[in-house]
């Protein structure tokens, strides 16, 4: 018995051109096919056959005619998605064949949030360099609201940090490596430095750097802030940047709050300090977010075996402490 679904499949496999993908994606970015026609250089009526080609094929309407122009619908935005994955993909074997061509054994593109990059990262990176000393790296630093999407696209091969609490699990696949705390830290000069038992009301007096508003951890120091009075810091930096954050904490008395690791290196070095105050929020895992080991590339998967390795390292170098 023939489906629909496999109806629709025979139809993809034998009648499908990268063309009409490739319109496709340009008229959800343009919202017009007029527009998306111009720019790929072929007729309006020539697109506007290509896409009712596409609806056929697959059997659901694809855009919703406007007074703007058109808009995806629910059925446009998926197939949108898996068009903008297929070019990824190519873009990637691409790649992948002339770095063979160039003696490369490979091409990795990883995201990287700030749990992750000042430490798990940069070990998984040794271990890669030292398996595969040719593999050709490429790091992305961003929020998950930045870096998920390029991951569902296949800009991304894999994410590292902390894992999404709410979007994008559906979509994606989750490994947690470890729980991370998340600490106050401030300047070594700071006058909180060296004090005990520090309170939030002591805490209050300073300027904070905080994480961008779209991350988790935002959102519960928020729901802390409103616990506390409708607390609201006089000064209040939006950093996703772990160097600039560490040179103002280092030259102001600000105070910032980050996971454990990420801190723990320049809180050895005497760079930066701890302040004694029990973070009462922020525990959370971390980890990688990819779209299935069947997806990576050999560099991508061995890079996340890599990441594996690091994670356990890290684990046992804070069980030693």
């Amino acid at each position: 018995m023939v489906t629909r679904h496999n109806r629709i499949v025979d139809r993809a496999l034998t009648r499908l051109k990268l063309r009409q993908l490739r319109l496709l994606v340009a008229v959800g970015q343009r919202g017009s096919i007029q527009n998306a026609a111009r720019d790929l250089g072929i007729s309006q009526p020539a697109a506007t056959k290509m896409i009712q080609d596409l609806e056929l094929d697959f059997e659901v309407k694809l855009f919703e005619r406007t007074n703007r122009g058109v808009v995806p619908t629910v059925f446009g935005e998926t197939l949108i998605r898996h068009g903008k994955l297929i070019f990824a993909q190519v873009s990637t074997a691409a790649q992948e064949l002339d770095d063979l061509n160039e003696g490369n054994s490979g091409r990795v593109v990883v995201g990287t949030l700030l749990a992750a990059s000042p430490t798990l990262l940069p070990l998984a990176v040794e271990q890669i360099l030292r398996d595969r000393p040719k593999v050709a790296i490429k790091i992305a630093e961003g929020t998950n609201e930045v870096l998920m999407p390029g991951l569902l696209t296949g800009e991304i091969d894999i994410v590292v940090g902390r894992l999404p609490s709410r979007r994008h699990r559906a979509k994606i696949v989750q490994e947690k490596f470890f729980d991370e705390r998340v600490i106050a830290v401030a300047g070594s000069e700071h006058p909180l430095a060296e004090a005990q038992a520090v309170t939030f009301d002591q805490l209050k007096r300073y300027s904070w750097i905080l994480p961008p508003a779209e991350t988790t951890l935002r959102r519960q120091i928020d729901q802390y802030f409103v616990k506390q009075n409708q607390f609201t810091p006089d000064i209040a930096i939006e950093s996703v940047s772990y160097l600039a954050n560490r040179s103002l904490l280092r030259s102001h008395t600000f105070v910032g709050l980050m996971p454990a690791h990420v801190a723990a290196p320049d809180i050895d070095r005497g760079v930066l300090s701890q302040i004694d105050w029990e973070v009462p929020f922020g525990t959370g895992p971390v980890g990688a977010s990819h779209r299935g080991e069947q997806s990576l590339s050999p560099a991508g998967a061995a890079f996340l075996q890599a990441l594996r390795s690091a994670a356990l390292r890290l684990k046992e170098m804070q069980g030693s402490v």
